[in-house]
């Protein structure tokens, strides 16, 4: 086992334990909220400045990880959020009304620029070969923990009231921070030379000058798209948030919080089967654009489902599915943005939280309000149904592009030219050759040539010499060289990308 392993999962432990504790005080935390306020309104304010603080902090999130360390970000917004829940845990009896709203925009804040330092540092971290499994490792750790902190949320409250809810969240922020600063994972890649990043980007282009216009202009389309559709996903996500607890009333009134763990617990069960499927897939096309349309309506398609009426065994298996579908996507989603160079990402997922942030903000007040209304059926379908409609227009635009016959840098790294990777055993992630090289040159060094029309595919290569033909032979030639320049430029082994549990 690699340093890089066992340092990442002790940092995925402690991110568990500090999910538990989020997961736990959202519960708590609205409770208190309508103890303070005493109104139903109240609790809505409360929750839409935690909401906004978060969809603020992703707008500035990526300007915060570029001038700071990651690592920096994730400790200090884990000390701010535990000094948040420290004061509400003492003031808990008698808590004004500006200190909630205080201690709720930290955390909200916090969360928000923890989550895109993380996220964004993952490649550097296991590398970019080993950041899809790092990703369903993460992810099968928060479910894990959402459902853990859900089904403990009531217990905890009975046995020590409101204080000790928000003692322990802010325990499990400690542990977090103490992780971070006491195993100093890597976080953050070396400063690159631009101009270098430049020779190497139009070294990459049959068009001289205006290729790397053109692959910047589709990655950022191909991007876009993904973020768009994840802002609407979230949205979507809002109404089976919103109208779940009113399903649990209505199938089981006598218990409402045994039907809700069940299916949450289910929820998580289908994330963690989609780890271990996504982890074992050999080929290109499990990881771009298309796969996180289709996850997306197979996602959508099963909460819809889930509010049929259907008898309890049905039920979970819908929950199973919608799990495995949300597991899927959030893999794939993520990868796809780690594959952007390391100066692109902190901005890259700093927009995603903002879009995220503010789709499901909007969802939850949207749906609350059409639920006084209308049924839950019909609420959470016509949400799920946008939802659809995006994927479906993403499909359309990536498969319009296909269809041109551009190459890989001009799609933004959709999956046009399949490669086969049974050579070397690692799963590509579906990013185009420019795009991988870029953040991690040893994915580029040991593939063959495509074509004439990609004579570079790393960044610390010499520029190419444009009156030589890039012949397959040219590259193969340079390969050693790049993959041990690539290693060099991560910090990582070649074994760091298998990860535990892979």
């Amino acid at each position: 086992m690699t340093g890089v392993e066992w340092r990442f999962r002790a940092v995925v432990v402690a991110h568990a334990v500090s999910a538990y504790g989020t997961y736990l005080n959202l519960i708590a935390l609205s409770l208190f909220s309508y103890e303070v306020t005493g109104t139903a309104l109240g609790v809505g304010v409360v929750m839409a400045v935690r909401l906004l603080s978060g969809v603020t902090a992703g707008l500035a999130a990526g300007a915060l990880t570029a001038r700071f360390t990651r690592r920096t970000v994730m400790v200090v917004t884990d000390l701010a959020q535990t000094l948040a829940m420290v004061v509400l845990a003492l003031w808990a009896s008698d808590t004004p009304l500006w200190v909630l709203l205080g201690a709720v925009a930290v955390l909200g804040a916090g969360n928000t620029f923890f989550n895109v330092a993380l996220r964004s540092a993952v490649p550097v971290m296991v590398g970019q070969d080993g950041r899809a499994r790092a990703n369903g490792v993460l992810v099968t750790a928060r479910s894990v923990a959402t459902v853990l902190g859900f089904a403990s949320a009531a217990p905890v409250i009975a046995l020590g009231g409101f204080g000790v809810a928000f003692a322990v969240n802010a325990a499990s922020f400690a542990v977090s921070a103490a992780a971070v600063l006491v195993l100093r994972p890597r976080t953050d890649d070396e400063p690159c030379d631009e101009s270098g990043e430049e020779r190497a980007g139009a070294g990459s282009s049959p068009v001289g000058g205006k290729g790397p216009r053109l692959r910047v202009a589709g990655l950022a389309g191909a991007l876009l798209g993904m973020v768009a559709l994840r802002g609407l996903d979230a949205l979507a996500s809002a109404s089976h948030n919103v109208a779940l607890p009113l399903a649990a009333h209505a199938a089981e009134p006598s218990d409402p919080a045994v039907f809700m763990t069940r299916f949450w617990s289910a929820w998580a069960v289908g994330t963690l089967l989609a780890h271990q499927v996504l982890k074992r897939r050999s080929h290109g096309a499990s990881w771009g654009e298309r796969a996180f349309a289709v996850g997306t309506c197979a996602m959508s398609f099963c909460f819809v489902a889930a509010f049929t009426g259907l008898p309890a065994p049905a039920l979970m298996a819908a929950a199973v599915a919608a799990g495995f579908a949300d597991g899927w996507t959030e893999i794939v989603y993520t990868s796809r943005l780690q594959a952007a160079p390391d100066r692109q990402r902190g901005r890259l997922f700093g927009l995603s939280a903002t879009a995220e942030q503010s789709g499901f903000a909007l969802g939850t007040m949207a749906a609350a309000a059409a639920l006084e209304a209308l049924p839950a059926l019909a609420v959470v379908g016509a949400f799920h149904g946008a939802a659809v409609c995006g994927a479906l227009a993403l499909l359309l635009c990536t498969a319009g592009r296909r269809g041109t016959g551009r190459p890989g840098p001009a799609d933004g790294g959709t999956h046009s030219q399949p490669h086969s990777h049974a050579d070397d055993g690692r799963p590509p992630i579906g990013e185009s050759h420019q795009s991988v090289g870029e953040s991690h040159p040893s994915a580029g060094g040991n593939r063959p040539s495509t074509g004439g029309n990609h004579p570079s595919t790393g960044d610390n290569r010499p520029p190419i010499d444009h009156n030589r033909p890039p012949t397959g032979e040219d590259r193969s030639h340079h390969s050693p060289s790049g993959e041990e320049k690539g290693e060099h430029a991560h910090g990582t082994s070649t074994g760091a990308s298998q990860l535990p549990g892979s």
